[in-house]
C-alpha cells in the first residue's frame, strides 16, 4: 500500500463534505469584526500590552517551560489565581490553557463513576466531549429546559442512581445568544444535592455586576462551579475555574489535562489580571456595548428577524450553500461574518453569527445591516 492509497479515505471524507457545503478552511481576517468574540476590543487594549511590556522587562518568561507540578508553575500564575477568586467571590480559581481544555478536564475528573452528568443538548461540543469521555452516566436535556434536567435526575434515581448528579450549561450561548435559566436550574441542584457547573464563556466581562458574570450570585457556593474564559471579553487566552478549594485541590491532584500539560504562558495570566482590572476600572465599556447591543437589536427587528438581547445575534438561513454566498457576500462588502453550519449548529439551521464588539462603532453597524438587507434580496434567507 503506498502513501496516496492511505490518503484516500481523508480525501474522500473532504470531498463528501464539500458536496454538503460543508468543506471548511482557513481565512484571514479582514474587514469589520463582526465575527469575534473580542467584545469589550480588550485584544488590543494598551493597557494590557503596557502590562506585558513591563512584565517582559521585570523578568516574566514567555513560556512557562514545565507542567503547574514541576517548574511552570510562576508566582503570575498564581497571582491571577488569586484575584480572580477575590474578583468573580469564589473560594478558590484555576488557570487552564483553554475553555475546551477546562471543559474536558473537568468533565472528565470531577464527576465520579456512579454520578450522572445532564448536559444541555447546545452546550458547547467541550463539555459534550469531556462528559463522554468521563466514568460518569451522561444524559441530554432538551435546550433551557429546567424540567427535562429534573426529569433526568429523577428517572436516574428511580432507576438506581446513587451518586451526585452533575448539571451543565452555559450561561449565555455561543450560537444563539440567549440566556440559560439559572435561578430554575440552581433550585434543581439544590433539590436534588447536584453540582451545577456552568460556562460563562460568552458572559464573563459582558453581564453582571462590574462584567462578574451571568452566575456571580452563585458564586461561592459548595455546589457551583463555574469556568470563566479569558480569551474572548477578557481578550487573551486559557480560562478559569472558580470553584470550592476542595474541587480545585482534587483537580490538582486528579486532572490528567492539567497535571500532565505545559502551564500556560505566564504572559496570559499577566493579561487576563490585567483585564480584571480593567473591567474594574473602566465600567463605560460595558456601556457602550450595551449600546450597540441594543441598536443591533433594533436593526436586525427591522428586518423582520429576531433579536437575542445579547452581543451574539443568529440569522437563521437553513440551507448551508445559502448561508455561505450570504457570509461571503458581506465579506466582499468589508464586513467579517461568518458562516455557521453543521455540526456546529444542528442540521437545517446553518446561519450568520454576527458578534456586537467594541471593535466597531454605531455607524458600522447601521452600515452591516444596511448591506444585510440588500444582499438577502438576492439570496433568499
Amino acid at each position: 500500500m503506498n502513501g496516496r492509497t492511505l490518503l484516500d479515505r481523508y480525501e474522500a471524507s473532504l470531498r463528501g463534505l464539500a458536496r454538503k457545503n460543508r468543506l471548511r478552511s482557513l481565512t484571514a481576517r479582514s474587514g469589520l469584526d463582526f465575527a469575534s468574540n473580542d467584545y469589550l476590543g480588550l485584544a488590543r487594549s494598551k493597557r494590557i500590552a503596557r502590562a506585558l511590556t513591563e512584565a517582559l522587562a521585570a523578568g516574566t518568561p514567555v513560556g512557562a517551560t514545565g507542567s503547574r507540578l514541576l517548574r511552570g508553575n510562576t508566582p503570575e500564575h498564581e497571582a491571577l489565581e488569586a484575584k480572580a477568586a477575590d474578583f468573580f467571590g469564589a473560594e478558590r480559581a484555576l488557570f487552564f490553557g483553554s475553555g475546551y481544555v477546562t471543559n474536558f478536564a473537568v468533565l472528565t475528573t470531577l464527576p465520579q463513576k456512579g454520578d450522572l452528568v445532564v448536559l444541555d443538548e447546545l452546550v458547547h461540543v467541550s463539555a459534550h466531549e469531556g462528559a463522554q469521555a468521563g466514568r460518569a452516566e451522561v444524559k441530554i436535556a432538551g435546550h433551557n429546559d429546567p424540567n427535562a434536567v429534573k426529569d433526568a435526575i429523577q428517572s436516574w434515581r428511580a432507576a438506581g442512581g446513587a451518586g451526585r448528579a452533575w448539571i451543565v450549561v452555559e450561561s449565555l450561548y455561543s450560537m444563539d445568544g440567549d440566556r440559560a435559566p439559572l435561578r430554575q436550574l440552581i433550585e434543581i441542584a439544590d433539590r436534588h444535592d447536584a453540582f451545577l457547573y456552568i460556562d460563562e464563556a460568552h458572559a464573563t466581562g459582558v453581564y453582571g455586576p462590574g462584567g462578574r458574570g451571568l452566575a456571580q450570585d452563585l458564586e461561592g457556593r459548595d455546589n457551583v462551579l463555574v469556568l470563566h474564559t479569558c480569551g474572548k471579553a477578557l481578550g487573551a487566552s486559557g480560562a478559569l475555574v472558580t470553584a470550592p478549594a476542595v474541587l480545585c485541590d482534587y483537580l490538582i491532584n486528579r486532572c490528567r489535562p492539567f497535571i500532565y500539560a505545559t502551564a500556560s504562558s505566564p504572559l496570559m495570566a499577566v493579561a487576563a489580571a490585567t483585564a480584571l482590572d480593567i473591567l474594574a476600572d473602566e465600567p463605560e465599556r460595558r456601556e457602550r456595548l450595551a449600546k450597540l447591543v441594543a441598536l443591533a437589536g433594533q436593526k436586525i427587528q427591522m428586518l423582520g428577524l429576531p433579536a437575542s438581547g445579547s452581543p451574539i445575534l443568529p440569522v437563521i438561513i437553513g440551507d448551508n450553500a445559502r448561508a455561505m454566498a450570504l457570509a461571503e457576500a458581506l465579506q466582499m462588502r468589508g464586513f467579517d461574518v461568518r458562516g455557521i453550519r453543521p455540526p456546529t449548529v444542528p442540521e437545517g439551521t446553518a446561519r450568520l453569527r454576527i458578534s456586537m464588539t467594541l471593535n466597531v462603532n454605531e455607524c458600522d453597524v447601521a452600515a452591516l445591516f444596511n448591506a444585510l438587507a440588500e444582499e438577502r434580496e438576492h439570496i433568499s434567507i
